[in-house]
């Protein structure tokens, strides 16, 4: 039974808030003559078609006619977080900041694919604005279908006339389905939408990559809805001071999580950084006091970071704590640990603490590295530069030890550094294996200290 629905609401072209009625100022941003009419005509469905049942399959025949089929988009970083490439059938969702490159990043995926068709569906920009920005990037046409359809419906007709072993809806938030009478954006279109996508995906074993905007607060709009319908949850961070991006996997049903991706930001779109160390600690200043070196590892990759630490007198009564890149709770942890454990007057400094080149990371094996940093600002003693310092930090100044040990320390060999100050080496073989480095293993922070400064 088909239902014709009429409705008319009230958008502000200020805030986007509509009404179900006309005001003279916006209830929402109290902004005068900004009401206008919009009309809601569509014709809904009153009740979900009813789909055929399939039929079961046993465990151990899926098993045997099953094979993996992995698509690498020939981007290497992209192939690395994904787990070795997209696997057919898969529901990805790609967030990030407006601008910083999520359409530029599906492009250049799609268009590295060699499948017979792959279909962008663009909801935001028209044809010939997709085909400059393609035509920069290089990106080779002659598999890539461009659609400017914005009805879920619509599009489902398109992917099952065009067979696309490809899909990239850019974005979420602008497809809505004939079946809800609300604007595009709204929670339940996101979820209706994101449904379908999900069935057809399934249901044809085509990957699709879904693009969502990220909200002030640093989560996919149409919040955690999407999350838990699709297999991978990409994000794309990035700062606006620096030219590179991060890729990171917080959700991968067949990869590892945590793993990251760097890329470049530049004319002819997102390049590849193949050593990440070497961009993070290019710009390093060597005699600097309140400087360091810690090797993390984000997923399998190890990535030299400087942490950076300034200390100073408070200029009013209550220090300051400021941290980028960092737990501001373990911060004061440490903080604590200097001024109780090794009898640095800490309460009325302010203490700022930064990784450089914008990474994130939530690894206590940089607990060393950061409370050092903090110690070499407060003496004014530089660190050795060749030195790179790794270990937990526990309430009583113990160092403790920490995950993948000799991976982030055959980085720091390559690199070239010298010494490595750690925890106590459960696995010897680890050591052996890396002659060119010097190990000085301590047990407490105070013993670091005697190392590191006069």
């Amino acid at each position: 039974m088909m239902l014709a629905t009429k409705r008319t609401v009230y958008l502000c072209s200020s805030c986007g808030t509509d009404f179900p009625k006309w005001f003279g100022q916006c209830p929402n941003c109290r902004e005068w003559g900004t009401l206008g009419e919009f009309q809601i005509s569509r014709t809904k469905k009153s009740k979900r078609s009813h789909q055929p049942v399939r039929d079961t399959k046993s465990l151990s025949t899926v098993m045997d006619s099953e094979t993996e089929v992995r698509i690498l988009t020939g981007i290497n970083e992209a192939d690395r977080v994904l787990g070795g490439g997209l696997l057919r059938g898969t529901l990805l969702l790609l967030g990030g900041n407006p601008g910083i490159g999520k359409s530029t990043l599906a492009l250049q995926m799609i268009g590295g694919i060699d499948v017979n068709t792959t279909l962008y569906v663009s909801g935001e920009e028209s044809h010939s604005q997709i085909a400059i920005r393609a035509k920069r990037l290089k990106i080779n046409s002659d598999n890539l279908n461009l659609s400017s359809e914005n009805s879920v419906e619509n599009i489902v007709e398109q992917i099952q006339k065009a067979k696309p072993a490809f899909l990239v809806i850019d974005s979420i938030q602008t497809v809505y389905s004939d079946v809800l009478d609300s604007l595009p954006g709204s929670i339940g279109q996101i979820r209706e939408c994101g449904q379908q996508f999900l069935q057809i995906c399934k249901r044809e074993n085509i990957s699709i990559i879904l693009i969502g905007h990220v909200t002030k607060e640093g989560v996919i709009a149409g919040p955690k809805m999407l999350e838990h319908l699709v297999d991978t949850v990409l994000y794309l961070e990035g700062d606006e001071r620096y030219d590179h991006r991060i890729l990171r996997s917080v959700k991968n049903r067949f990869g590892t999580t945590n793993e990251v991706g760097i890329f470049q930001m530049c004319s002819t779109g997102l390049v590849e950084v193949s050593n990440p160390s070497e961009l993070f600690l290019s710009e390093r200043s060597i005699d600097a006091a309140g400087s360091s070196i810690y090797p993390s590892v984000e997923g399998t990759r190890p990535i030299l970071i400087e942490v950076q630490a300034l200390v100073s007198k408070a200029s009013f009564g209550t220090p300051q704590r400021n941290v980028n890149g960092y737990d501001i709770r373990r911060l004061s942890m440490l903080l604590a640990v200097l001024e109780k454990r090794l009898k640095m007057p800490m309460g009325m400094n302010d203490t700022f603490v930064n990784l450089v080149g914008g990474m994130k990371i939530d690894d206590p094996a940089a607990d060393l590295a950061v409370i050092s940093s903090i110690a070499s600002s407060v003496k004014n003693e530089p660190i050795n530069p060749g030195i790179v310092l790794v270990g937990e930090v526990g309430l009583a100044g113990e160092v403790r030890s920490v995950s993948n040990l000799g991976k982030r320390l055959a980085e720091a060999q390559a690199l070239g550094f010298k010494t490595a100050i750690t925890p106590r080496i459960r696995d010897k073989g680890s050591g052996k294996l890396l002659k060119g480095l010097k190990f000085k293993e301590i047990r407490t922070v105070k013993e670091a200290f005697a190392i590191l400064f006069n």
